[in-house]
């Protein structure tokens, strides 16, 4: 049985130059990947392990 693919998305209204964090203390271990966008282009991609 194959593992069903989680995807979590959200939305933030943000005037330029402001700061994101995110909290990922709550996150079960695995690998995970953020994917910022703009004008739905992603623009920066990483890949992180918890």
């Amino acid at each position: 049985m194959k593992k069903e693919r989680k995807v979590y998305a959200g939305n933030v209204e943000l005037e330029p130059f402001k700061q994101i964090y995110l909290n990922i203390n709550h996150l079960a271990k695995g690998i995970y990947t953020l994917k910022i966008t703009h004008k739905n282009k992603v623009i920066k991609q990483t890949t992180f392990k918890k």
